[in-house]
């Protein structure tokens, strides 16, 4: 199928761009890379009246360091993403998490805040924001205002974010040097969302494990911050016994839907294989 007709916007600023949504409320959408909304257009999931293409909005794009966070603009695309020699050195998850993400071809166009925007259970990048403990900073009519990715996710496809409000840009507290980090994900082929997958960061001082977050995706229709498990873990050396406590507490949010990638006790079950797998990488990686 076709998208329906609609009226093309292509403004240059943020207020541009806002002053346009409000201009026409929920009849408008915003338009980054496009390969979340354009597939809805053809299926006629979604039919928006105006369309407010970000390309030509030279502030939403960029990666820089600030004030002891990373800051990604939300029309950085993944490719982008994967090149940053600062994201390389400072949060080094990122381009590991974005090299599992679909293919090349889509990589090159897609973006990093229309993956975290639109509430896509099957994206990757969300929880792997909560896990990092990143906020996103939304503007709209009466200003900016900050979220967490925590609070960010309210159900699948349904956000924090308003109608009239854009995703401006994330914000990455830097994690501390010598940290070990690990994103495992199972799906089916290249280019498929997950079956599911774990993302991990953790600190280990003393041979025990100092920090630990960690996040799910594609396990329930939101990221998940599976706290219960982190916190289990930390003060111990990873010993098989707390692992697998960890490993149940983080089974036990889970959610999935049964579905081509399986039935949701399989899924739940990879979700925690995942896991293991996760704090296994980012254990020796934190132990050099």
């Amino acid at each position: 199928m076709i998208p329906g007709n609609f009226v093309y916007h292509r403004p240059k600023t943020v207020a541009e761009a806002v002053a346009l949504l409000a201009d026409h409320g929920e009849e408008a959408r915003p338009l980054a890379g496009g390969h979340s909304l354009i597939p809805m257009m053809k299926l006629r999931m979604a039919a928006p009246e105006h369309l407010i293409d970000l390309a030509g909005v030279a502030d939403l794009k960029g990666i820089r360091e600030e004030g002891g966070a990373i800051v990604i603009g939300a029309t950085t695309t993944q490719h982008e993403v994967i090149g940053s020699t600062l994201l390389t050195e400072r949060v080094p998850i990122l381009r590991e998490t974005a090299l599992l993400i679909a293919d090349p071809q889509i990589r090159y166009l897609g973006t990093i805040g229309g993956n975290v925007a639109n509430g896509d259970p099957g994206n990757d990048m969300p929880a792997l924001m909560q896990c990092l403990d990143a906020s996103y900073t939304l503007v709209g009519p009466n200003g900016e205002r900050r979220v967490a990715a925590r609070d960010f996710y309210e159900a699948a496809y349904f956000t924090a974010l308003a109608p009239d409000e854009i995703l401006a840009s994330i914000r990455i507290p830097v994690p501390p040097a010598g940290h070990g980090y690990a994103y495992e994900k199972l799906k089916r082929k290249v280019g498929d969302y997950a079956t599911a997958a774990a993302a991990v960061v953790l600190t280990v001082s003393g041979g025990k494990v100092a920090t630990c977050s960690i996040g799910l995706t594609n396990v329930a229709d939101t990221p998940l911050y599976a706290e219960e498990a982190g916190s289990i873990l930390i003060g111990s050396t990873l010993d098989a016994d707390t692992v697998k406590r960890a490993v149940v507490a983080a089974e036990a949010i889970t959610n999935p839907a049964s579905d081509g990638r399986g039935p949701a006790e399989y899924r739940t079950k990879m979700a925690g294989v995942m896991l293991q797998r996760a704090l296994a990488r980012a254990a020796e990686r934190a132990r050099g």
